[in-house]
């Protein structure tokens, strides 16, 4: 009688999964004959729009674009790490042997066939998504309450840092000037060379000291403090090359440096206090979707003013509140999708743009020779010597030259508005591009070598860090 009963089940199952099986598949296959019957009824015309458009195609390529990206990305960075170099420039590498200096070289049939015209644009939305929101990031970390503690010795070495290198860039720009100024003004394109030399890589920075374990240490707060005072001047002096170069007229400038002075007393004095308030009442899956909100309005309200929609991220990341643990977990999430999906794509679109055969084998590798030197002198000279004059131990004073000639993503950024603007040319760009990579990848190995010198001489770096050191505790 079981087995009878087991029968009748088993054929019960069997007979309803034939059953299941037709309702989906024959009408699977009636629609897969009719539209095999429609389409050649379809409009030729039709048909040749889309191919145009690229819209299917494009999609398709663009579905596995993104996976090689994020797949080289990740691997370089996996690389870099065993190597003593932060993840990112592992990604900024990969970004570049994606485009044309290697990949387009090496096999330009599949790099044209995965990096169409359509696929670069896409690419392009999101990485300049993925930018507003990685500033924001970086505007959120920079911790306030340090710089005002360690005020003295943190903006002065900051500042020193930013004016000597922006001295040596301006007398760059005199001598590039003539080749390579095309049809921008003198003062955009000095302007902007200034404010490439100057640059310090905030984000990049804490990592390394993270991986070296000092960024507890005095000399970790203090190099990181003054990476903070650095990133806020940097973009502001980049806002004001983009209003040079966008503003035309004297008074068009002037007016663009007002709205932008206006956006920022509203950002601090209005916005501010509001959104402290509304973020505490609202529950929290309400909070990311406010952020995201405010930190790309307040992108837009920058790009309309004229200096770049990455200024008013970093300005919304800078005021947003920052002890509240709600806030602090969508941070995080907002953090795990941009590092993790848009940022790699942002190092991929500034790869199809950086074409090392631009520069040839002649004097232009001789001009990023000598723009990497001054770039380095000029950071490194800064740092160490406004360090050293505030009270800070030498090897302190040359550890923090060596951390602030740390340029990294910060660098790129920079990089990318001045190509968007046609402020610099393709072949300047690839040049700076090579002149980040050198000192970003130099400044681990030059920690190691002052620490190395400084045990040999027998120094003892806390003796001698004076009361800027125990400023910075």
């Amino acid at each position: 009688m079981d087995s009878a009963v087991r029968g009748r089940g088993g054929r019960t199952t069997l007979r309803r999964i034939v059953v299941g099986t037709a309702l989906i598949a024959v009408p699977a296959v009636v629609v897969v004959v009719v539209l095999g019957l429609g389409s050649a009824y379809a409009p030729v015309a039709s048909t040749g729009a889309k191919a145009a458009g690229g819209g299917p195609d494009t999609y398709t390529r663009l579905l596995v674009a993104l996976p090689v990206i994020l797949g080289a990305c990740y691997l370089a960075g996996v690389l870099a790490r065993r190597l003593g170099q932060p993840a990112v420039i592992g990604e900024i590498v990969a970004g570049i042997l994606l485009g044309p200096s290697l990949f387009g070289i090496v096999w330009p049939g599949a790099f044209g066939w995965l990096f169409p015209g359509g696929v670069v644009s896409a690419i392009n939305i999101l990485s300049q998504l993925g930018l507003i929101f990685f500033m924001y990031l970086v505007g959120s970390e920079i911790d306030l309450d340090a710089v005002r503690k360690r005020g003295f010795t943190a903006v002065t070495v900051s500042q020193v840092s930013i004016a000597l290198p922006m001295v040596c860039g301006i007398v760059l720009a005199l001598g590039m000037y003539p080749t390579f100024g095309g049809d921008v003004g003198f003062l955009a394109f000095g302007l902007f060379i200034a404010v490439s030399m100057s640059v310090t890589a905030f984000p990049v920075l804490a990592r390394i000291l993270t991986d070296r374990g000092i960024s507890k240490t005095p000399l970790g707060a203090l190099a990181l403090t003054c990476a903070a005072v650095d990133d806020v001047a940097a973009w502001c002096l980049l806002a004001v090359v983009v209003a040079v170069s966008q503003g035309g007229a004297p008074s068009e400038v002037f007016l663009t440096a007002g709205l932008t002075l206006v956006f920022v007393v509203v950002m601090i004095y209005v916005v501010r206090p509001v959104l402290g308030k509304v973020l505490a009442r609202v529950p929290e899956p309400g909070v990311l979707a406010i952020l995201l909100g405010g930190i790309m309005l307040s992108a837009l309200a920058t790009n309309e003013i004229g200096i770049h929609a990455i200024f008013g991220a970093f300005l919304f990341g800078v005021i947003a509140p920052r002890k509240d643990p709600v806030v602090a977990r969508a941070a995080g999430k907002l953090g795990s999708v941009t590092l993790t999906l848009l940022l790699p794509l942002f190092f991929a679109y500034t790869g199809l743009h950086t074409e090392f055969s631009l520069l040839g084998s002649g004097s232009l590798w001789l001009w990023t020779v000598v723009i990497t030197a001054v770039a380095v002198f000029g950071k490194w000279a800064g740092s160490t010597t406004a360090a050293r004059l505030t009270g800070v131990g030498w090897r302190e004073s040359l550890s923090l030259g060596a951390l602030m000639n740390c340029r990294g993503l910060t660098e790129l950024v920079v990089l990318n508005v001045g190509l968007q603007l046609k402020v610099i040319s393709p072949a300047v760009f690839a040049m700076l591009v090579i002149m980040t990579l050198v000192s970003t990848i130099a400044t681990a190995p030059a920690l190691t070598l002052i620490a190395r010198f400084s045990k040999k001489s027998g120094k003892d770096s806390d003796k001698t860090a004076g009361p800027a050191a125990a400023e910075s505790r």
